[in-house]
């Protein structure tokens, strides 16, 4: 099973919703099954925190009854912002895969570097440009068609 496959059907349900489409997917490493997985939901919600990976890590942790997540896994569409690879780090998840790279507006391997810094408490495993293609056109795609 292709975990990276149903973060993008994620992406596209939350495309379909005019949101941002990103998808993310936390998957338990020991067993491999999916314990949530989300789309971004700002405009729905009217909630800027509202990203694909900040809702998995909601969904998963009401899930589990746990406020960290160390056995699991996170896929997600897009590097992750600062804000998100905080909430990452925070949830104690194992590893990070992400899909396309985010000059602009990651944290990860762009801009702040998170997971680089001396305030960093947890740093998961990182993976980036799984699927990046993919993950990138539905991007390229969405914003074009907003224009």
């Amino acid at each position: 099973m292709n975990y990276m496959d149903i973060a993008l059907k994620e992406a596209e349900k939350a495309a379909a919703r005019g949101e941002v489409p990103i998808g993310a997917v936390i998957v338990d490493s020991t067993t491999g099954e999916i314990i949530a997985r989300a789309g971004n939901q700002s405009e729905a919600d009217h909630d800027p925190s509202a990203h694909a990976e900040v809702v998995a890590i909601r969904n998963a942790c009401q899930k589990l009854s746990s406020t960290r997540l160390p056995q699991c896994d996170l896929y997600v569409t897009l590097e992750p912002c600062t804000m998100c690879a905080t909430a990452i780090s925070f949830a104690r998840i194992r590893r990070l895969y992400f899909g396309a790279y985010d000059p602009k507006g990651g944290g990860v391997d762009h801009g702040a570097r998170f997971y680089e810094q001396a305030t960093c408490h947890h740093k998961p495993d990182v993976y980036g440009g799984i699927l990046e293609s993919a993950c990138s056109e539905i991007l390229r795609r969405f914003f074009q068609e907003k224009r």
